[in-house]
């Protein structure tokens, strides 16, 4: 067997095979013996089909599955005796096997570069300190008493704007498509949210009332009615209005383990002040990152950019199904966005790099403790207890992607231990 190492780029590197036809041939051979005993031909006992039968009709298979065999036997003892490491597995390329010539073939693969280091202590970036003003609070308040607020029957007149209408309603798309329905549908009447023309319909119905509209929505509407033209009818069954619970201490004892309006409002103040923290911790460590990756130059992996490019469009798509949508359903172009995460799917990669390096140089590692305490406080979110999550995690191979989240999580500490940082 000849091997030739070529070093393309200085990531992407090859393997080029050249093996005697005789190996091929004889493992050809082999799996013609093996397919000989288990094979059930007409006109034949069960495994006495001959070999020369074999040979014949299964040639196609046997000389894929003879290659295959031979390559997966010879790339990986070949890149373990050089000493190389791979991203991924690799591609293989330019394969030949013909009768009575030598079984020649490529595996191209990349791995990851030699990382000239600049010096990551001392980076300067600015931060900001989180101001939790009154307004927010009492924002914050507001949504709460709109979320406790009740729906009361609206008697002796007709729906108007800002009312709760429940409304029995069905559609179809014009012209002649499959008729929809929906029953005991509470629709706002004036929402912004809903087109104007539906809001115009309402206004002015009475209980027992029904109507028709036909509405024509705009290229800039949801995707799955944009540019279409649809006739809802309308049977209104009841009128209501929200009505919210006065902001006091009764409304702080229903909302939870609050004995005042003045408790509920710090508890408030105090979450809002977290998330905030939160927030500017999470933009300090990428202004790190960001200051870090501005002093570095070197050529990222394809592999690994692909596979950032993968896992966000796969959680943007996990997202919406979390909140109940249907991300095939959407109208949305995946392909076209898994494309557009390309370049922050390049920084990705390249920070993930440099920040194992210098976890590589400080010696940085996860101890068990730490697995531990991470996964006690997702199992404590997850309704499980901490060796089930632990047993999940292993089988699905996320315990391997915890270890090194938590491994970057002490690099940036260790970053902004040595940052010179300017506060607003």
């Amino acid at each position: 067997m000849k091997v030739e190492y070529v070093e393309e780029t200085p990531i992407r590197k090859s393997l080029s095979f050249e093996i005697e036809a005789d190996t091929l041939a004889a493992e050809v051979q082999a799996r013609a013996h093996e397919y000989a005993r288990k094979l059930k031909l007409p006109g034949f006992r069960p495994g006495k089909v001959p070999l020369g039968v074999v040979l014949s009709r299964f040639k196609d298979e046997l000389s894929h599955e003879a290659a295959e065999a031979v390559i997966n036997r010879v790339v990986p003892e070949e890149i373990r005796g050089r000493g190389l490491s791979p991203i991924a597995p690799p591609e293989i390329v330019d394969l030949k096997a013909e009768p009575d010539q030598p079984f020649t073939f490529r595996a191209v693969f990349e791995t990851l570069p030699l990382v000239d280091l600049p010096d990551y202590r001392g980076l300067e970036v600015r931060g900001r300190t989180p101001q939790i003003a009154d307004e927010e609070v009492e924002k914050e308040l507001s949504h709460l008493q709109e979320k406790m607020g009740r729906f009361e029957p609206v008697e002796g007149r007709a729906a108007a704007d800002s009312d709760y209408a429940v409304v029995d309603v069905s559609w179809r798309e014009t012209p002649k498509g499959p008729e929809k329905r929906q029953e005991g549908a509470m629709l706002h009447v004036g929402s912004a949210d809903q087109h104007p023309d539906l809001n115009a319909a309402l206004v002015g119905m009475n209980p027992g009332e029904k109507r028709s509209v036909t509405i024509t929505y705009a290229g800039d509407a949801p995707p799955e009615l944009a540019g279409k033209t649809i006739d809802y009818a309308l049977a209104l069954k009841a009128v209501k209005r929200r009505v919210l619970p006065a902001l006091d201490d009764e409304l702080a004892k229903d909302l939870g383990e609050f004995d005042s309006l003045a408790a509920l409002r710090a508890a408030v103040r105090s979450r809002l002040e977290a998330q905030g923290q939160a927030s500017a911790e999470r933009e300090l460590r990428e202004a790190l990152v960001e200051a870090l990756l501005a002093k570095c130059s070197f050529e990222v992996p394809e592999t690994l950019v692909e596979q950032h490019m993968t896992a966000r469009t796969e959680n943007a798509a996990r997202g919406l199904a979390l909140q109940g949508v249907d991300p095939t359903k959407l109208g949305v172009d995946w392909h076209k966005y898994r494309s557009e995460q390309r370049e922050a799917s390049r920084r990705a990669a390249m920070a993930e790099i440099v920040l194992d390096e210098i976890a590589r140089r400080e010696g940085i590692a996860v101890l068990p403790d730490e697995i531990d305490a991470e996964l006690a406080h997702l199992a404590e979110h997850a309704g499980a207890t901490r060796e089930t999550l632990r047993r999940r995690m292993q089988e699905s191979g996320d315990l391997a992607a915890l270890s090194a989240r938590i491994r970057t999580q002490k690099t940036l500490d260790l970053l902004k231990a040595n940052a010179r940082l300017a506060l607003t």
